[in-house]
């Protein structure tokens, strides 16, 4: 398709898609750029293109418009197991490598998909670490999955599908995790719907890694198919900030059009079979430290996975903790949140602690300890955290925030719809661009629109009050 809008007005679109959503729409993509707004202006309640662009160049995007301009601007194209490659590299060799190193302590796996579209690729893992996980009760896996479009995330979270995200997986896939509904669609079975959490994230704009939306100490992070979206500098930006958020010697996959020794230098690449992946490195600088933290004794190894190629180094090989001296003018809740991102969560605790300690009318120590206790599977400790929290700080936003999350995940939709609008009225005190505390960076103006299409994702009873 030729562009017919002028060519001023499809830049100015193009600079404002890729500040505001990241989405990447060079000159040679103006085509493509003029027909995602014509489809969306009906939705924007404009009457044609050029109207529509007016409008979204004319007012700061609201929370509405970038759900619909993402809707009609990206693509929802996957479907299971797609790109197998790199799904067999990561379950015949850092899954096994990753479970074998956890069997001997906390049992604690973390994953992430960002980019999740309409909930293939997470499923697909989830699949995965059902057939290789033993002993599921005893094992806390995190397997969050993220988008931009709350339109895919909605239907990601019914677990329903067609044929066509089918094609290219065997056929006892759908027998054994799928029941055919009359409509011809597959419902997926909800022991693995239960796996994943579907939440709403913007890698071009969101805070990340963070404790407050669980970014932060991935073990493995996917992100297949989405930078190809970006810029050359949002793409440098969003791969530092996925750097971050794993936690030492954790392990990032990208398709393979996305690979570049360039833009993942800071990463150690490791080929295997064709395929390349990339891990952050295990001699990361150690986290503030004044004492030694004790550590629980180890736990017996519990089974043997596959051998590891010699291409992949032991997970198992991630520094222990160690003394070191006082950084600059570190606090215990500093080193409290840093032990928390490199996923060294007895540590964090015992950080959390000692800030409460010091200071125990600061209800700041009892939400970051929660954070951490919910990372844990603690979850009673948590929400007892969170509620003292909320006894000394009864306007605490992001306590509520976390409250409803912990309730969602639990199935307490109404008790989550609950603190979901309380911490909605609380935002209404706050002028939209103000950081809030201890949130790491997010605005009050963010947070609306997170915990608006959290609630988007509710059940309607739920919803309804």
């Amino acid at each position: 398709m030729r562009p017919t809008l002028p060519d001023p007005l499809l830049s100015a679109l193009s600079a404002l898609l890729s500040t505001r959503i990241g989405l990447h729409f060079p000159k040679e993509r103006w085509g493509d750029l003029e027909r995602g707004i014509a489809a969306a202006a009906p939705a924007l309640g404009m009457r044609d293109t050029a109207s529509c662009a007016q409008r979204l160049l004319s007012a700061p995007l609201t929370h509405r418009e970038i759900e619909i301009l993402a809707s009609h601007l990206t693509v929802g194209e996957t479907y299971f197991f797609r790109e197998p490659r790199s799904l067999d590299l990561f379950e015949q060799h850092i899954l096994p490598a990753l479970l074998q190193a956890r069997a001997r302590d906390a049992r604690r796996l973390r994953i992430w998909c960002a980019g999740c579209c309409t909930g293939e690729e997470p499923y697909s893992i989830a699949m995965l670490l059902d057939r290789l996980i033993p002993e599921h009760e005893a094992w806390h896996v995190t397997l969050l999955a993220t988008d931009i479009n709350p339109a895919f995330l909605r239907k990601a979270a019914a677990g329903e599908y067609g044929d066509w995200s089918f094609r290219a997986t065997p056929d006892w896939i759908r027998a054994r995790y799928f029941k055919r509904k009359r409509d011809g669609r597959y419902e997926l079975h909800s022991r693995i719907r239960k796996k994943v959490t579907f939440s709403y994230l913007n890698l071009a704009e969101d805070v990340y890694p963070s404790l407050s939306n669980n970014t932060n100490a991935m073990d493995v992070i996917f992100c297949r198919n989405v930078l190809m979206y970006f810029t050359a500098e949002r793409i440098s930006a969003v791969i530092g900030q996925l750097y971050r958020s794993l936690a030492d010697g954790g392990w990032l996959i990208v398709s393979p059009a996305e690979t570049s020794s360039v833009l993942f230098s800071r990463f150690a690449r490791v080929e295997f079979a064709g395929t390349t992946v990339y891990r952050k490195s295990v001699d990361a600088p150690a986290p503030y430290f004044s004492r030694p933290v004790p550590t629980p004794a180890a736990e017996p190894e519990a089974w043997r996975p596959l051998p590891l190629p010699q291409a992949l180094p032991d997970v198992a090989a991630a520094p222990a903790p160690r003394d070191v001296a006082p950084h600059g003018t570190a606090t215990p809740a500093q080193a409290a949140r840093d032990c928390a991102n490199r996923g060294r969560l007895d540590e964090a605790a015992a950080w959390c602690r000692e800030a409460i300690a010091a200071d125990k009318l600061n209800p700041a120590g009892y939400y970051l300890l929660a954070t951490v206790q919910q990372e844990q599977a603690q979850n009673a400790a948590a929400m007892q955290s969170l509620q003292r929290a909320l006894y000394l700080d009864p306007d605490f936003v992001l306590a509520h925030f976390a409250l409803g999350n912990l309730c969602r995940s639990q199935g307490r939709q109404r008790e989550a719809q609950r603190h979901f609008e309380h911490a909605q009225a609380l935002l209404k005190t706050h002028l939209p661009d103000e950081i809030l505390p201890e949130s790491e960076g997010l605005s009050a103006g963010r947070l609306g629109e997170i915990i608006a299409s959290v609630q988007s994702s509710l059940p309607r009873a739920a919803a309804g009050g």
